[in-house]
């Protein structure tokens, strides 16, 4: 069981930061602490990724000498995969900032509950 996880440790820490940020995602109530948990949730994920397209002895896949052998590249798909979701979870991430201050400045609050039971007393005021 050791040897197992020695010889995958990258692909157990990036399942350890993968729970971490998913029960970090479910157990508070912060829209701050979520929009983190959510993070650490994309970055463990393209660790996982990473680790699984990286063999060792290989190179990166870039023709060199004119050898066009595959056995001796890694495959490119994984690391443009990575750079495609890191792309998109900025995105994704500077979208959730600018609502959670659009939230705050109305609701002069980011515990969701409170959020929440807010929004209800201003649909109750309201014809």
């Amino acid at each position: 069981m050791l040897e197992f996880i020695w010889t995958n440790r990258i692909q157990c820490v990036s399942v350890i930061l993968f729970a971490i940020g998913f029960s970090t995602l479910l157990l508070h109530r912060n829209l701050m602490k979520k929009i983190i948990g959510l993070n650490i949730m994309d970055t463990a994920t393209y660790l996982f990724l990473t680790s699984i397209g990286m063999i060792e002895g290989r190179l990166a896949p870039i023709i060199q000498n004119g050898d066009t052998d595959v056995s001796k590249y890694v495959n490119p798909l994984p690391a443009g995969l990575v750079l495609t979701g890191i792309v998109v979870s900025v995105s994704v991430t500077a979208v959730m900032l600018a609502l959670t201050i659009r939230l705050y400045k109305s609701y002069h609050t980011l515990n969701l509950d409170e959020i929440y039971l807010k929004a209800q007393e201003e649909q109750e005021e309201e014809p």
